[in-house]
């Protein structure tokens, strides 16, 4: 059931004036929940646009993508396509229109556990599996695995440097519908990397224990069952410190610490730390490498030039919707593409070229 985001906004009011201030994970975690919960947050009326719903172009070459590692990787028949956090479903109906056309119809299976957008998905790919966790996938024959813009929305742990040591960073209520973060009161600094616990005061470090747990089970599946994955997602290279938390609402940037439950909430995604879970398994690692150079190896740009053809009248916004997922000012750059797979799976397409 959908929780006003006033609403929430009183019964975290209420939590910390009972126990006390509760952390920047938590907050997180009950916002975007509440967020969810309440809606379709895409598109244009929304407070976001998504690559997918952009362009049919974006799953189209994710579907391509998918076709050629199957029909390398030898045309199994039993394979299942999972996407994380599939939005309305727009992707997953892209993806399957552009693999049947390679003959490759597996079986597709969503994680969602907002209700409201497992109608919107229904519409869109009526014949999808839905789970709650990824504990309830298929066990038997090979995954595909897609997490577009999944794992972003993921809560984070904050860490904050002071005088006295390192302390969670936690969350008080201010006033209206505002909470402040500060420093907790307990000492952190066991969790805290060796390299960065002398960082000067202020610096902030963050984790984010759900990417991980996440990510330790499906590595883990991909090594017993074989497959692959895709990650889409902004996020950092190289390890580093700073808050990465924002908010967006309406298509403007707002602050995270205001209306809880009204806006969403994301944090930058840490690929090393995705990367490293994957080499744990002892699985192939592709990237990571920028959405715009991937997307142009795989086709994009004649997949643009033959809509502008088929529909002359729609070429400017062909070429509009081309430039926001491949230009550097646009997706291109801050977007990053990883793929992970089991070594009896050929090399994926598209990162050969662009890692060198």
């Amino acid at each position: 059931m959908s929780l006003d985001p006033s609403r929430l906004t009183l019964r975290l009011a209420k939590q910390i004036e009972a126990s006390g201030p509760i952390t920047v994970y938590e907050y997180m975690r009950e916002a975007n929940a509440s967020y969810y919960s309440k809606g379709d947050p895409f598109g244009a009326e929304g407070d976001f646009v998504t690559a997918p719903e952009i362009s049919q172009m974006f799953g189209e070459m994710v579907g391509l993508w998918l076709a050629d590692m199957w029909m390398r990787g030898g045309r199994k028949l039993d394979v299942n396509l999972v996407e994380l956090g599939p939005g309305r479903g727009t992707l997953m109906a892209d993806i399957v229109r552009a693999t049947e056309k390679f003959g490759f119809r597996p079986a597709v299976h969503f994680i969602e556990t907002s209700e409201a957008l497992r109608v919107a998905q229904t519409l869109n790919v009526p014949f999808a599996t839905h789970h709650d966790s990824v504990a309830t996938l298929p066990k038997d024959g090979p995954m595909f695995v897609i997490a577009n813009e999944f794992f972003d929305a993921l809560p984070v742990r904050q860490f904050v440097a002071t005088h006295a040591g390192w302390r969670e960073r936690v969350v008080v209520r201010d006033k209206g519908n505002s909470f402040t973060p500060m420093p907790g009161t307990r000492s952190a600094d066991q969790l805290i990397p060796a390299d960065i616990r002398n960082a000067p005061n202020h610096s902030i470090y963050e984790t984010a224990p759900d990417v991980s747990d996440i990510m330790f089970s499906l590595t883990r599946r991909l090594a017993e069952q074989n497959g692959a994955m895709l990650i889409i997602d902004y996020g950092y290279v190289l390890p580093g410190l700073g808050s990465t938390l924002q908010a967006v609402k309406q298509h403007e940037f707002a602050n995270p610490f205001e209306n809880p439950g009204d806006q969403d909430l994301t944090a930058h995604v840490n690929f090393p730390e995705i990367v490293t879970l994957a080499q744990m398994q002892e699985l192939r690692v592709s990237g990571p490498v920028e959405q715009g150079p991937w997307l142009q190896s795989l086709g994009i740009d004649a997949r643009a030039q033959q809509l502008e053809q088929q529909s002359p009248h729609r070429a400017e916004e062909v070429i509009s919707m081309r430039n926001r997922l491949v230009e550097t000012g646009e997706m291109g750059a801050l977007f990053k593409v990883v793929a992970i797979s089991s070594a009896d799976w050929p090399e994926p397409e598209g990162f050969a070229a662009l890692s060198d």
